[in-house]
This record gives C-alpha cells, sequence and structure tokens, in this order.
C-alpha cells in the first residue's frame, strides 16, 4: 500500500478544519503557523484538490474537503485504536497538562489533591492557572477548564463533576455587631458582598430576590470570602470553598428556610474540553481521579 499523504500531515490538517484557521491550529498543536501551512499545501499538492479556500478573514473546507476530513478522522481514529492495542497494559500517560478554574475552585477543591494525583501518575506535567471568568481554551493554550455555572460553548466536549450549593453566609462578628436577619427583606438594611465582573452570580437563591447590586464588589470570589470572614458583610458563596468554615465556626448560615433548592445553573461544575486524541488519555486521568475527591456539598 503506497499512501500519498503522511499521517503527521494529516494531523496539522484536521487541527486547521477542527480550530477553523492556521494560527489557532498553531497555537493547539504549540507549533509554527509556517509549518502548519505547508503540511496543508502538501496535502493539496499530493492530493491535486483543494481542501480549503482561503480569504483574508477565514478558512473554509471545500465541499470536497469536508468529505476528506471526515473520512480522514475515522481513519485516524481506527489508526489510534489499533496503536492503542497493542500498547502495553499499566502505561501511565505522560506529558503536559495545562488546568484552568476560577481562584477559589483551584485552591479549595484542586490544589489538595495534587500531591495524591501525582503519586498517581508522576509523569504527567500539570501547570495550573486561575482565571475569575470563561477563558478561551484555545487562547490561553488550556488543555482543561472547570467551570461553575451553565455552560454556552457547544464546540466543547463537557463532563459534569457535580453540584455545588450556594449558602447565605456572614461572619458571628459581623451577625453581633448589626440587625438580625430573619427574612430576605431584611438583607436591604445590610451590606451585601458581591461580583464585579459576571454579574449573574449577584443572583442569589431565594424566592422572588432580584440580581442583588452588591456594596462591596470583588472579581474574585476567593476575595469576597476573606471580605465575609473579616466581617464586611454577608456573602453568597458556593459550599465547596466555604464548607470548612462553617464547619468550624467561622461563617453562620443565613436565611436557609427560604433558600431555594431547585437547580440553579450557578451551582453546577463542569469540566470543559477540546476532543484530542493526543492528550485525551491525560485529561481522562486527571478528571478521574479528582470527581471522586470533590468535595462540592
Amino acid at each position: 500500500m503506497n499512501l500519498r499523504t503522511r499521517s503527521d500531515d494529516l494531523e496539522v490538517l484536521l487541527a486547521v478544519a477542527e480550530f477553523g484557521g492556521f494560527s489557532a491550529a498553531a497555537n493547539a498543536l504549540d507549533m509554527q503557523v509556517a509549518r502548519v501551512s505547508r503540511s496543508v499545501s502538501k496535502v493539496e499538492e499530493q492530493l491535486g484538490a483543494a481542501i480549503f479556500t482561503r480569504t483574508t478573514r477565514q478558512v473554509r473546507l471545500t465541499d470536497e474537503g469536508y468529505a476528506f476530513v471526515e473520512s480522514v478522522k475515522q481513519g485516524l481514529e481506527h489508526i489510534q485504536l489499533a496503536e492503542n492495542a497493542i500498547i502495553q497494559v499499566g502505561e501511565l500517560p505522560k506529558g503536559k497538562l495545562r488546568v484552568d478554574a476560577a481562584s477559589p475552585f483551584l485552591l479549595h477543591q484542586v490544589v489538595p489533591l495534587i500531591n495524591g494525583f501525582k503519586k498517581a501518575f508522576p509523569d504527567i506535567e500539570l501547570e495550573l492557572t486561575s482565571s475569575e471568568e470563561f477563558v478561551d481554551l484555545i487562547e490561553k493554550r488550556t488543555d482543561i477548564a472547570i467551570r461553575i455555572g451553565k455552560l454556552e460553548d457547544s464546540s466543547l466536549k463537557a463532563r459534569a463533576l457535580g453540584k455545588s450549593p450556594l449558602c447565605i453566609v456572614a461572619s458571628p462578628q459581623y451577625l453581633s455587631q448589626h440587625k438580625p436577619i430573619t427574612k430576605p427583606n431584611d438583607l436591604n438594611n445590610h451590606q451585601t458582598i458581591g461580583f464585579s465582573t459576571i454579574k449573574q452570580l449577584n443572583k442569589w437563591p431565594l424566592k422572588g430576590l432580584p440580581t442583588y447590586l452588591p456594596s462591596i464588589a470583588a472579581s474574585s470570589g476567593e476575595t469576597i470570602r476573606q471580605l465575609a470572614l473579616s466581617g464586611n458583610g454577608i456573602a453568597c458563596l458556593s459550599s465547596f470553598m466555604i464548607k470548612d468554615d462553617i464547619n468550624q465556626g467561622r461563617l453562620v448560615k443565613l436565611l436557609q428556610p427560604y433558600v431555594k433548592s431547585s437547580e440553579l445553573d450557578r451551582e453546577l461544575v463542569n469540566a470543559v474540553y477540546y476532543p484530542s486524541s493526543t492528550i485525551a488519555k491525560r485529561i481522562n486521568a486527571f478528571l478521574d481521579y479528582i470527581k471522586p475527591r470533590l468535595k462540592l456539598v
């Protein structure tokens, strides 16, 4: 059998089709744009057909290119399965894995698990970053992003990690110095602490309560937690970051009879990533390890 095209060039071509451009594919594959362009041109020359139409603004598949890409995907998947079948059973995944999450989730949930994960998978090189807003995985060269709230981007694969209930809390110090809070309307007479960037995070799980305009705003949930611990007001935070504070009496739950137990978007925790055969093993190893060990409730 004499193939006209090389599998490494085809991998590059698939990346261009998947990520919608030469620069995006180059970032995802960690190679120069010129090399991506050469690989695609080589495939087109060897086939004698145009796979992409190129303009100054975008790169699109031709009809022939679309059919070719779909067939190549299936063929490479079969090759991947064949290779995996003969790899020695028990071989551990290795290589770099970049994980991004909001700083509270990273600090309170991921960091405590890293020591055990590294012992289980010593050849995975972890790179952890914290972003308070949703990141562009390609732009930030991120393999996995852990997101709190409703997912919007359908081009990403998603894996549900669980739910973390919301709690309305304040410190004993704050409560001892201010009027009692027995019903939701009492909040109008108190300082509230909320988010400055993602406004929907200021929607508290109380029936009939509008989105709050906080007295004090911060971009990070961890900053809001520290403000609440220091007696600056009342906050609404996820259980995954304040469970220990509540159990140890540093924060007190408020208005529990009024808190809605419905499926709130803000309670959802998901991991999102682009499908990629090259790092799928690392992604699965990480998510399989952390999911049963997370303390979200």
